[in-house]
């Protein structure tokens, strides 16, 4: 069985280089929006800053979670993700740092608030771990490595179940993340990895005591389809590639609970465009990894340059709606032309 760290390397290694790992499903664009040809405003007027667990951002964008271990290339990405997090203003969520538990040489990679000490900050683990051999002292010690504002349990039971190492004993969670909750002094992001959290799901975190979910639909980066390169049987992995609730749908299924918790939406979304139709339907922030993958493997100013272009955008798309804030477009489904919504 290879290593954790290894893992890492041959996920980054297989999401950078592999053409049918990102599905492209461009679900978003099944969203049509209303053009104001007429907005009232001036384009340099309008402002796209939020804020999201009390602290500002220049707009509602998190740079997902990818990765992190003992390797200098991967202590390289993060270190460039910090660090174009920091200058730009955005949130940053880091990859799994499970690999802390095995491989001490890691914490370089996680050691993050020194390249970005104002930014938002997540750490993260695999709440499925917490079947196994975690608990409540792992999560306290990976927010203290990272000096974390909040800490990221994923749900991932698609990637677990086609994976050659998976864990797969997800019985009886909520009443442990629950339990990491009333214990953590920090905020818990509860987050899917590509498959969507579905409304049953969302009824049971609620009832763990959760604040802020990432449903993480399917759309974009498919870990099924990661996986299955990684196997010596690929077909299993290769067939539930599509599998999941696509983000645009599984943001409209949490509009009976928007009130009760904040949504992060992540999955597929590909540009400011997609960022604006994910607030209208109810995100507080939204979640984008594969864009900034290889630009982090060169340099943070190609991280950053690749933030601005996603800022630049969001703008826009505030400016011909008609919105100069975000609180102008935030769960206004008005804005949506409904006889193009399927």
């Amino acid at each position: 069985m290879k290593s954790i760290n290894q893992r890492k390397l041959d996920h980054i290694n297989i999401v950078s280089e592999g053409g049918d790992i990102d599905r492209r499903q461009y679900y978003f664009d099944r969203i049509h929006l209303t053009h104001r040809a007429l907005p009232e405003l001036n384009l340099s007027e309008v402002n796209p800053s939020s804020k999201f667990m009390g602290k500002e951002l220049s707009f509602p964008l998190l740079i997902s979670s990818m990765t992190g271990g003992a390797d200098e290339e991967l202590v390289k990405i993060n270190r460039n993700l910090a660090l174009a997090a920091e200058a730009e203003g955005v949130a940053l969520a880091v990859g799994s740092q499970r690999v802390l538990r095995s491989d001490d040489a890691a914490r370089e990679s996680f050691e993050l608030r020194k390249h970005a000490p104002n930014a938002l900050l997540l750490g993260n683990l695999g709440a499925v771990q917490l079947n196994y051999d975690m608990g409540f002292a792992d999560c306290e010690a990976v927010i203290d490595i990272l000096e974390a504002d909040g800490l990221c349990l994923h749900l991932n039971p698609l990637q677990e179940a086609v994976q050659p190492e998976g864990d797969t004993d997800f019985s009886n969670l909520r009443s442990k993340v629950s339990v990491i909750i009333q214990t953590l002094k920090k905020p818990v992001v509860v987050k899917e990895v590509g498959a969507g959290i579905s409304p049953e799901d969302v009824e049971h975190l609620l009832a763990a005591g959760v604040e802020y979910i990432d449903i993480a639909g399917c759309g974009g980066t498919s870990w099924s389809r990661v996986e299955s390169h990684r196997s010596d049987d690929p077909e299993l992995g290769e067939l539930f590639s599509d599998w999941g609730i696509p983000t645009p749908v599984a943001l409209r299924l949490m509009k009976p609970y928007r009130h009760e918790v904040q949504i992060i939406a992540s999955g597929g979304i590909r540009s400011g465009i997609d960022m604006a139709k994910s607030v209208i339907l109810g995100a507080s922030l939204c979640g984008v990894a594969r864009p900034f993958l290889n630009p982090a493997r060169e340099s943070a100013e190609a991280v950053r340059k690749v933030i601005r272009r996603f800022k630049q955008e969001f703008t826009v798309a505030m400016f011909l709606l008609g919105a100069g804030k975000v609180e102008d477009i935030k769960e206004n489904e008005g804005l949506i032309l409904d006889e193009y919504w399927h």
